[in-house]
């Protein structure tokens, strides 16, 4: 089945349909979506890293899940299947799936399907529309980066810190300088490393196409990207997507937080991605931050509280984002949640072949 979920798009498929080894699967995913080719010609990839993801899924065993979510980053151009992150705007659909191939039993008016991701670990709740016990993807609910409107899907992702390093600020520190530029580390539902736009002087709110056209910049990102990897635990993470990096600046409308613009990791997001966006809504209330110095600054946030209530402004227009803290504590984090949305595009046979292959760098 291909789904787009929030703003990414790809194949859903059964894990029982798919050899049990990751190097094989990887082989497979990379045959289907067509990549070494920058339009991934021979695939369904959209050339694109949004469109080149897929989301594999399967009944759960834990008993506090219903189903079990694998997400793989196919690399465009290179062999490079990248089963480390999670993926939030794929997970959208992963609800709405779920209920379509039966694996999970619809309810009358609103189904909640219990989503263990593979890649992180962590439990995600989808609450799914289902009037009359089937899934509803049509509705008044509009994302910025998807055109028209939508069934809402609400996501509660519970448990967010800490999915890849074990802790809210890997390096212990809430500010660290890499390459004479502060930055802050921080791991809430993928790991990131945020800068100030000014300092790599640009001002923060650059359309995509002017950022992945400044090779300076991208290359001075990168190794500030890597050796932030490094510090946060994540060994050598040249071939790997995580951290991601975020540049953050002042945001432009009165009503938003922050004005972000995310790396997945050498071109700009053309929105953002539902677990950078978790990350930042975090940050924001962890004194000593980038994200949290940016607002304190612009008078988003007062010293001493937490914000609820986070709006991210992105090269497509906005995100929401509520974040629940127990005791009044921003290192204790309940849950983060969300809207999006999605839509099923196709279902049917997918054909991949295997011929000889390049080296495959299968990144676990």
């Amino acid at each position: 089945m291909i789904m787009r979920g929030g703003t990414s798009r790809g194949p859903f498929l059964r894990m029982s349909d798919l050899p049990s080894s990751q190097e094989a699967q990887a082989k497979i995913l990379l045959s289907l979506m067509g990549s070494g080719h920058s339009l991934q010609i021979d695939g369904i990839g959209g050339g694109d890293p949004l469109t080149s993801k897929v989301a594999i899924v399967e009944r759960s065993s834990d008993p506090e899940a219903d189903v079990d979510y694998l997400f793989a980053q196919v690399d465009v151009l290179n062999h490079h299947v990248d089963f480390n992150p999670n993926c939030g705007n794929m997970l959208s659909a992963v609800g709405p799936y779920a209920i379509e191939t039966g694996l999970v039993e619809p309810q009358e008016g609103t189904t909640l399907v219990r989503v263990r991701n593979l890649n992180t670990q962590r439990l995600i709740e989808c609450h799914v529309p289902t009037p009359g016990r089937q899934v509803s993807y049509e509705g008044d609910t509009s994302i910025s980066g998807v055109p028209g409107s939508s069934a809402g899907i609400m996501l509660g992702f519970l448990n967010v810190i800490g999915t890849k390093t074990g802790a809210l600020l890997p390096t212990g520190q809430a500010c660290d300088m890499i390459e004479g530029v502060a930055v802050s580390c921080l791991d809430a539902a993928t790991p990131i490393v945020m800068l100030d736009a000014a300092d790599l002087g640009l001002r923060g709110d650059e359309e995509p196409a002017e950022l992945n056209d400044n090779r300076n910049a991208l290359e001075r990102l990168e190794i500030i990207r890597r050796e932030a990897g490094r510090r946060m635990g994540l060994g050598d993470v040249s071939q790997g997507v995580l951290p991601k990096p975020v540049l953050l600046s002042a945001p432009r409308d009165s009503g938003s937080t922050l004005c972000t613009r995310y790396f997945v990791p050498h071109r700009c997001h053309k929105a953002i991605a539902v677990t950078g966006a978790i990350a930042l809504a975090s940050a924001v209330s962890v004194p000593g931050t980038i994200a949290h110095r940016i607002a304190l600054d612009n008078k988003r946030i007062s010293s001493g509280k937490l914000l609820a209530q986070v709006k991210l402004e992105h090269p497509s227009g906005y995100i929401d984002i509520d974040v629940e803290h127990r005791n009044n504590d921003f290192c204790d984090i309940t849950r983060v949640s969300l809207i999006r949305t999605a839509r099923k595009i196709m279902s049917g046979s997918i054909f991949y072949s295997l011929p000889a292959t390049p080296r495959l760098d299968l990144l676990t």
